[in-house]
């Protein structure tokens, strides 16, 4: 088992150092000295408790909870009467999980010298994957890191490999529900080149980051329909990888970080449109070059001081579907090639979690997220008075008359070396309503409000 892993290790060593021009004849038989990788195995199995008051958007059965869904009515007052049933709201409808889904299993590497720079690594894996059932085994983490330090306050670092998305970190709020935050903190962990240089306090980071779990969602045609899918295709076909760019500040208290996403993907590779062909009705593909590109501001910070912590994000986001947010992008004109152009949906997203203890620890959560709409009108596919636009985001056509998004989320936990146990409050509230002409949400009658109250319960055993 050692044999195999130092081979893996040592093949995404030699792919770093040529991505940083090593020569070929400095390769590793030149360079490592004969020493064994040391390997520490980690985990811990985790069980958790839910109860929630409303059906939710959740994944990895039931765990992985997002917003509860709009109201769905039975029919509407007249119809429910002239029946004689009563009106009923059918996502208003408590259920309760118990499941150890997300039990954790890991090795930490630490390997030889490579081109003077010391060699570690990381794989990772639980069994929230996706496939007919929620216990499939899943890849969290798989990554190689090679690090410089000169001895004089200049440390560079360069991970190749699955990790945590920038926007996401590895500095997560200290709730206890699975979801860790999200939709308020992106969440994706993500195949990239990331590559990091500090000095003192301060540094920089630099990424190019591909998809494989976490998609983007774009168009799909199917039986004439245009609808809305998740796919990594969207990402690798524009052939440019998601860029992240950003600066940190750190200290023995402070952890702060401003940096932005460049995100570009091709939604479409062909359009179709109906002709007749001898009177009879066909479709017919034609290629279509399209192109769609974001960018993604967010800025971090965080405060630790003894048994204090202070946790707080912000971003400024934009068609970032692929980090597990409620957003997209929509249709915004229908060009005479056929081909179409495409406007980002935007949202404001932020967190503040505050949290006191040790022993027993005391933590408050709270999100706030606002659909802003596209900066211009998005295309009328359908009538003035059918409206109907084009929108390809997270959760599909059940977040489109989406407007906001609260969380209140208290918990209080127990915590030894080796075991957890802890229960968390959390109050969701969304406001739905009726879309506007730039995928915004008009603020009328319409405008209305539905909550979840979750009681999560989490136990604990780390080995």
């Amino acid at each position: 088992m050692k044999r195999i892993i130092l081979s893996i290790v040592c093949l995404g060593v030699a792919l770093g150092a040529a991505a940083q021009g090593v020569a070929p004849n400095e390769g590793p038989e030149k360079d490592v000295k004969p020493q064994k990788v040391k390997i520490r195995p980690y985990g811990f199995v985790r069980n958790y408790f839910n109860f929630d008051s409303r059906n939710t958007y959740t994944v990895v059965g039931d765990q992985y909870s997002m917003v509860p869904y709009d109201e769905k009515w039975n029919g509407s007052a007249a119809e429910c009467a002239a029946f004689g049933v009563e009106r009923t709201d059918l996502n208003a409808v408590p259920h309760t999980s118990f499941q150890a889904l997300t039990t954790r299993f890991g090795l930490s590497l630490e390997g030889p010298s490579v081109f003077g720079a010391a060699t570690s690594g990381k794989v990772e894996a639980d069994f929230g994957g996706f496939g007919t059932t929620n216990t499939v085994l899943r890849l969290r983490l798989a990554f190689v890191k090679l690090g410089w330090d000169n001895g004089m306050g200049l440390k560079q670092e360069l991970l190749l490999g699955q990790y945590w998305h920038p926007l996401s970190g590895d500095i997560m709020p200290e709730v206890l529900g699975m979801a860790a935050g999200a939709p308020f903190r992106a969440h994706s962990r993500t195949p990239q080149l990331s590559y990091t240089l500090t000095t003192g306090s301060w540094g920089m980071t630099a990424a190019a980051l591909y998809q494989l779990q976490y998609m983007y969602s774009g168009p799909s045609f199917s039986n004439g329909v245009w609808s809305s899918v998740s796919s990594i295709d969207f990402a690798n076909r524009s052939l440019v990888p998601e860029l992240f760019v950003g600066v940190q500040y750190r200290d023995e208290h402070v952890y702060a970080q401003l940096g932005s996403t460049c995100q570009t993907l091709k939604p479409r590779m062909v359009g179709y449109k109906q002709v007749e062909v001898d009177g009879v009705p066909t479709t017919v593909a034609y290629p279509v070059k399209e192109r769609l590109t974001s960018f993604t501001p967010t800025v971090y910070f965080q405060y630790t001081e003894g048994l204090y912590a202070l946790k707080f994000r912000a971003m400024m986001a934009s068609n970032t579907s692929h980090v597990n947010q409620l957003n997209g992008y929509g249709v915004s004109d229908l060009l005479p090639d056929g081909s179409w152009e495409y406007a980002p949906l935007r949202a404001a997203i932020g967190y503040l979690n505050m949290a006191v203890g040790h022993k027993y620890r005391a933590n408050l959560f709270l999100g706030y997220m606002k659909n802003l709409g596209a900066e211009k009108d998005l295309f009328n596919f359908g009538t003035e008075q059918a409206v109907r636009y084009m929108i390809f985001m997270k959760g599909g056509e059940n977040f489109t008359g989406l407007n906001s998004v609260w969380r209140v989320a208290p918990s209080l936990s127990y915590n030894l070396k080796h075991f957890n146990i802890g229960v968390e409050y959390e109050w969701t509230a969304c406001t739905y309503g009726n879309q506007t002409a730039n995928g915004s949400i008009a603020l009328n009658d319409r405008l209305h409000m539905v909550d979840n109250h979750r009681v999560c319960v989490m136990v604990k055993y780390n080995f």
